[in-house]
């Protein structure tokens, strides 16, 4: 059913392993190469046509200290973390409440309720663009960070109850009645039990919702019209002038774009992949 380990295999395929994975290695990181290549050329490189060759020049200090200087990327990154940290917060708190509705309590409209729930993730995006910018217009949300915070919110909710619900209804359920038998509030149970036995769990999805709400691109230029809410990942446009193309600088904000995402899934490395395993195996 599973694919045996290298290490098992002869000698023959493992020398074949060591010898293909880092040449697939190079080229899934050749777009990366290319992009970091193009951040640190002149932009008389790409204006003469030499776009993949060597650089001319090396301009990393210069050409990334240009993107903070000639552009508003600092305003940028801090709206991407206006935006990102209170969706995080607001869904995964969200998710868990509703998680744990869902997976303790016996009532007859869960099974529809969590129907509901996996359904909107079956929803394409791109659909709902008209109704949600309607909607963001006629409540005074259109072209303000609550708004974009308040929508990705509402939008990721229903995969995060999703995750969440599988997860803690997982755990032991006697556990939870051995605490209501003790007279342990609900609320109790939840914050002091359940919470940290899914705690892996919503390190996890944490990240996953960061990574998400970060690299977020249409909803960002939808529901924002002005340069005070938007994202990093939409002001880079700003770096292109209306008849000048500096995509040097182009690649050197997107690189500096993908940072805290990096960051975030490394700091949280051990948590993510204890979340992803978490009731893998029993015993």
């Amino acid at each position: 059913m599973f694919p045996k380990p290298i290490e098992t295999r002869g000698s023959g395929a493992v020398l074949r392993y060591q010898l293909i994975l880092p040449i697939a290695l190079i080229i899934w990181l050749l777009p990366l190469i290319a992009i970091f290549l193009t951040s640190i050329r002149p932009g008389s490189d790409i204006n003469a046509g030499n776009v993949f060759g060597w650089p001319s020049d090396f301009l990393l200090l210069e050409n990334y200290k240009a993107v903070f200087t000639e552009s508003k990327a600092w305003l940028y990154l801090k709206n991407s973390f206006r935006i990102t940290i209170p969706t995080v917060i607001i869904s995964v708190a969200l998710s868990c409440l509703a998680g744990y509705a869902l997976s303790v309590y016996r009532f007859r409209a869960a099974l529809p309720l969590f129907f509901i729930f996996v359904a909107g993730n079956f929803v394409p995006f791109q659909i709902l663009m008209v109704p949600v910018r309607d909607f963001s217009v006629q409540t005074g949300l259109y072209d303000t960070i609550t708004g974009l915070v308040l929508f990705h919110a509402a939008f990721q909710t229903g995969f995060c109850t999703l995750f969440m619900r599988n997860f803690i209804k997982a755990l032991p359920h006697e556990l939870i009645e051995s605490a209501r038998i003790e007279g342990v509030g609900e609320f109790k149970i939840f914050f002091y039990l359940v919470l940290p036995l899914v705690r892996p769990a919503i390190a996890a999805l944490s990240v996953l919702i960061f990574t998400f709400i970060w690299n977020d691109f249409f909803w960002a230029t939808v529901l924002i019209q002005g340069d005070h809410g938007l994202p990093i990942t939409a002001g880079v446009r700003s770096l292109n002038g209306q008849f000048v193309s500096q995509w040097h600088l182009v690649s050197a904000a997107s690189l500096l774009a993908a940072v805290p995402p990096v960051l975030m899934f490394f700091i949280m490395q051990k948590h993510f992949i204890a979340g992803l395993t978490l009731g893998a195996s029993k015993g």
